[in-house]
């Protein structure tokens, strides 16, 4: 449940800021006559652009008060908009429209998306670094109260800058959130089941997504659809009674009893029984640190590598000229079975040839759509929707396997970290194709063609013991 939440909190600023049809407010033309039409009342005060629809910032300013000699002669200058803007949609209650985000304030747009991976990011590197001292479930715990707390705070914001300070503290949330249960569900499970919780968990977010575009199209206010994302979690307080903590981090504290305890009432609830001596063998050793990560020439290379192969997003930048909500959903909706099929190719050829394959072909998709006219935008989505389906949840079961678990939390984070800011980074990018329109989406093609060449240099995981410590783990690199 608070996965398929945070869905709605991940992709919710799509529909609240979404970009609108507008134009001047100029209803002030009635006091001269109040005979004129809608369609008379633009024509005479709203100028048009190159493409013949109505200029969204500019209006005709007035010169002389007499109708006749309006409708006549016309206006014989522009200006900005003086007393706000229209627009013209029944869907008016975005925030779009409550904070002014049209003309020269419409960058506030874009500045909105990277604060929020700005969140996102330092979610990253401080809930990973937090979740390694003081547990996995508290840090969960503690990321969901925040969620549900934020996500409310950014529908009674004010003002956009507030409304913006608050979506960094969803992002830091949200991102606390994802690692924190990413480690929890691969830590809980054995050898041949590592691929299903980090799937199953995707999934979830995926139905929150195709949930996100229902929800968005029935509620009219954003304010409304924001906190139908953010409040139920509040309602998930008792997972502070059912949800474990791991026991392989609590083996790590020295926490050996604890650890035991819960390896036995999961066996208990599987009607499993653990024998004596196997609960014997849980020791505890010590704990690692973000710089045992580039200690280690073998750990280095798998941070660096593996990195780039998490950093694109090509797939998700600019519109495809469609429904925005039938885009959201069909997105959801197909990597539902994209999840599945992972479990099996993850196991039929391996961890390493899937994620180089997967990140081969979701930057193939990139750089053919740059071939693709822009008339075709159904075709575009295909390819999109061909290229989310490349891009499935081996990065993260990778991840998971390829760190020990004194490291993993941390690593993770700095995995994400990094990801993150390629979000941050990739409005600018988009900011190229002044220059030309190819430019961007070539960047964020190429990108996952390099790093997935680079992926084939990564040692192979599947069926391999997840190790614990940092030596078990170089040496099972070498």
């Amino acid at each position: 449940v608070p996965r398929k939440l945070s869905a709605c909190l991940m992709f919710g600023q799509v529909f609240m800021v979404m970009n609108m049809t507008h134009h001047c407010y100029t209803s002030c033309i009635y006091a001269i006559n109040s005979n004129l039409t809608k369609e008379q009342q633009l024509n005479i005060t709203i100028p048009r652009n190159t493409h013949g629809s109505y200029n969204g910032c500019h209006m005709d300013a007035p010169v002389d008060p007499d109708i006749d000699s309006i409708l006549e002669y016309g206006f014989n200058s522009t200006e900005l908009c003086q007393v706000g803007w229209v627009c013209p949609s029944e869907r008016k209650p975005v925030s779009v429209t409550e904070f002014d985000l049209v003309c020269d304030r419409k960058e506030l747009n874009d500045i909105s998306q990277s604060i929020y991976r700005l969140g996102l990011l330092l979610g990253a590197v401080i809930s990973c670094s937090l979740s390694d001292r003081i547990g996995r479930r508290p840090v969960t715990l503690l990321s969901m109260l925040m969620m549900g707390a934020f996500g409310v705070g950014v529908a009674l914001a004010p003002n956009f800058y507030v409304y913006m300070a608050w979506r960094c503290l969803v992002g830091f949330a949200v991102s606390g959130f994802t690692i924190s249960t990413l480690a929890l569900g691969t830590e809980w499970v054995g050898v041949s089941c590592w691929t299903h919780p980090v799937v199953i968990s995707f999934c979830c977010f995926s139905i929150g997504q195709m949930a996100l575009a229902g929800l968005a199209y029935g509620v009219r206010s954003w304010k409304l659809l924001q906190i139908a994302g953010s409040a139920p979690m509040f309602g998930l307080f008792f997972y502070i009674w059912v949800l474990p903590e791991s026991a392989r981090w609590l083996a790590m504290k020295g926490k050996i009893e604890e650890a035991k305890k819960l390896l036995q009432k999961a066996a208990c609830a599987n009607k499993q029984s653990i024998p004596p001596e196997l609960l014997d063998q849980v020791t505890n050793s010590k704990s690692g640190n973000i710089l045992d990560l580039f200690r280690k020439p073998h750990l280095r290379k798998t941070q660096g590598w593996f990195v780039n192969g998490l950093v694109y997003c090509g797939l998700n930048v600019g519109s495809f000229g469609l429904d925005i909500y039938l885009m959201q959903l069909v997105f959801g909706a197909v990597e539902i079975p994209a999840r599945f099929a992972c479990i099996l190719l993850l196991q039929w050829f391996g961890r390493k040839k899937c994620q180089g394959c997967f990140l081969l072909l979701g930057g193939a998709t990139c750089l053919i759509i740059t071939c693709i006219p822009k008339d075709l935008p159904v075709v575009v989505m295909t390819l999109a929707v061909i290229g989310k389906f490349a891009s499935l949840s081996t990065s993260c079961v990778y991840c998971a396997e390829l760190f020990p678990t004194v490291l993993r939390q941390t690593s993770l984070g700095l995995c994400s970290m990094l990801a993150r800011m390629d979000g941050i980074i990739s409005p600018l990018v988009g900011l190229l194709d002044k220059y030309h329109s190819a430019i961007s989406i070539v960047i964020f093609g190429s990108t996952p063609v390099i790093a997935g060449i680079l992926c084939f240099l990564l040692p192979e995981t599947c069926g391999k013991v997840l190790q614990d410590y940092i030596e078990a783990a170089v040496a099972s690199q070498r």
